[in-house]
């Protein structure tokens, strides 16, 4: 299902239609990218359900400095395009710090912060500016109410286009749990929010610095 800024953000914002985020959590290449979104693309338009594709050009936030990151901002992006391109589908990626904003911004359909730079002010600030449509994870050390002051800083720049995102709280060392009230709670400050259930599952760094491993993420 293919659609433009304005029907996208209409469909982020409908309490009726269930829409999907799904992709490669890291771009490996070109070719899976294609692949993996022409399934996804194929599945979706069979179902009826709006699908955003999400891949990562740069996991800055990786335990080892030996593990995969990703091909970086431009080659990353230049996947992306071509992605869309060829499926029609929104793309997402994440961004790191404001100087990735703007040309992200001339790419991504939506433009994510990770949950550990959630209350990064200036980060949020070059996102917003972009003019997309804007997801924020929250941080694991977030309550739900604390969000309100993400969103917040949206509306000081005239932006309503914010969403949240839940990944789990932590729950002690290398635990997370999922308190299933922060939807409601969240919900109640009037922007969508999307539940990452793959990144609320992990135990963060218990694969050691493997990136990947049971239940590592």
């Amino acid at each position: 299902m293919s659609f433009g800024s304005a029907t996208l953000w209409r469909t982020l914002r409908s309490r009726r239609r269930l829409f999907l985020i799904a992709g490669p959590c890291v771009i490996e290449s070109e070719a899976l990218c294609l692949e993996v979104g022409r399934v996804l693309k194929r599945l979706t338009s069979r179902l009826g359900l709006p699908l955003v594709f999400k891949a990562s050009y740069d996991k800055a936030n990786r335990t080892s400095i030996h593990s995969f990151r990703g091909p970086g901002l431009e080659a990353g992006l230049r996947i992306l395009e071509e992605v869309r391109r060829e499926t029609g589908l929104p793309v997402l990626s994440d961004i790191h710090d404001e100087s990735q904003a703007a040309p992200a911004g001339e790419v991504l359909d939506i433009i994510q912060i990770p949950a550990f730079l959630c209350r990064q002010t200036d980060l949020i600030v070059a996102a917003v500016k972009t003019g997309k449509p804007v997801g924020v994870k929250k941080g694991q050390f977030l309550s739900p109410e604390e969000t309100k002051n993400i969103l917040d800083k949206g509306r000081e720049l005239g932006s309503e286009k914010i969403f949240l995102t839940e990944r789990g709280s932590s729950f002690g060392y290398q635990n997370l749990v999922v308190d299933m009230r922060s939807f409601p709670m969240m919900r109640a400050y009037g922007r969508p929010v999307v539940y990452d259930i793959t990144h609320s599952m992990q135990r963060p760094g218990a694969a050691g610095t493997e990136p990947f491993g049971p239940f590592s993420g």
